[in-house]
């Protein structure tokens, strides 16, 4: 059943600031939040096969003494975080695997870090974006531009010189121009996208799904309305899953509107509204989006779901931005990180920046 059930509502001035949605016994439970720091007994694992099994993945290791595996697939990529138990075992792991053939695809085997600086490092590094606009929203020949005009101050060799900000690439799931193809195929009232500007000041925002290594995430704004939203939506869906027929082959192509199940991590699976983006012979690449999340899925287990009774409550999540830090564990989703917004990109006006209260 995917009806959840809560133990109080929320408003924008009310919430907790650490909490797991998806509790046992489908009750909201509260737990502390594991924060944003890195692991360093983690190693990441990049370019494995979409089919590829958690199990598979902590045989390929099974010389480095793994604990923990978590993978994730991201439209047509799939990679994994690695939890080997020491820092020794995760430089074994990078010195025999990386580079290495796996199911005839190269392996990229590194540390759980924040993206490299350099373009070479980035090369090598085909799931992390590439550099494109800055974090307060500035277009990076703007940024350049602006160093080119600007004197050096004298150096003072006594002084440690502050860390030069990174850059990252908004992802092309959370861009504008995406997004509305996939809001006007979906939805046919869009009234509600004004309201997106209305958020600011302190909130408590429920992690859906994150770009790992970068500061993107996809988060529910915790409010009365949210809760009850979820309440209605996730009750249809109850009620639907049991009689909605699977999808003819023929049918499932992009723009196709269906009914999937979403993985939750330790709480299991649970059927949501998504979005066909691609097809890629057996194989259906969908977007989750009441969690932001795209997933590669058979095409026979995908349910009808195109009447549009379904699709007239909102997206439950949105896309921020943290403004001071990146998300590189997994372990903040389904948690809920409390701060304020502090306004949107320039570019991507839809995209809030958020910055975590420590």
């Amino acid at each position: 059943m995917l009806t959840r059930v809560f133990d109080r509502s929320w408003n924008s001035s009310d919430f907790q600031p650490s909490a797991i949605l998806f509790g046992k016994n489908e009750v909201l439970v509260e737990q502390k939040s594991p924060g944003l720091k890195k692991r360093e007994t983690e190693v990441y694992v990049g370019n494995l096969p979409l089919d590829i099994s958690e199990e598979e993945i902590l045989c390929l290791l099974k010389d480095f003494s793994p604990l923990h595996v978590h993978k994730i697939q991201n439209g047509c990529k799939c990679f994994a975080f690695v939890d080997l138990g020491s820092a020794q075992n995760v430089a074994l792991a990078i010195q025999g695997l990386n580079g290495k053939l796996f199911h005839k695809r190269k392996l990229f085997v590194n540390t759980n870090k924040r993206p490299p600086k350099s373009i070479s490092d980035l090369a090598n590094r085909p799931e992390e974006l590439p550099v494109s606009e800055q974090a307060s929203g500035e277009g990076i020949a703007q940024t350049a531009a602006r160093a080119q005009l600007t004197p050096k101050a004298s150096v003072d060799p006594y002084k440690t010189e502050k860390p030069r900000a990174t850059s990252f690439a908004v992802p092309m799931e959370m861009r504008g121009s995406f997004l509305v193809l996939l809001l006007r195929e979906c939805f046919q009232d869009l009234s509600w996208l004004a309201l997106i500007h209305s958020i600011h000041g302190e909130v408590g925002l429920l992690v859906t799904s994150i770009v790992p290594q970068t500061p993107f995430f996809w988060a529910m704004h915790i409010t009365k309305t949210l809760h009850q939203n979820m309440q209605a939506l996730f009750s249809s869906l109850a009620e639907a899953e049991e009689r909605q027929p699977y999808l003819d082959d023929s049918a499932v192509r992009r723009g196709a509107r269906c009914l999937a199940e979403y993985h939750l991590g330790a709480y299991g699976h649970a059927w949501n509204r998504c979005w066909v983006l691609d097809r890629v012979d057996t194989w259906a690449v969908v977007m989750f989006i009441d969690f932001g999340q795209s997933a590669t899925i058979p095409v026979q287990s995908l349910r009808s779901l195109d009447s549009d009774d379904f699709w007239t409550i909102p997206p439950l999540t949105q896309p921020f931005m943290l403004e001071k830090d990146v998300l590189s564990s997994c372990e903040v989703v389904h948690q809920i990180l409390k701060g304020k917004i502090t306004g949107a990109l320039t570019f991507e006006s839809h995209i809030l920046k958020f910055e975590v209260f420590k």
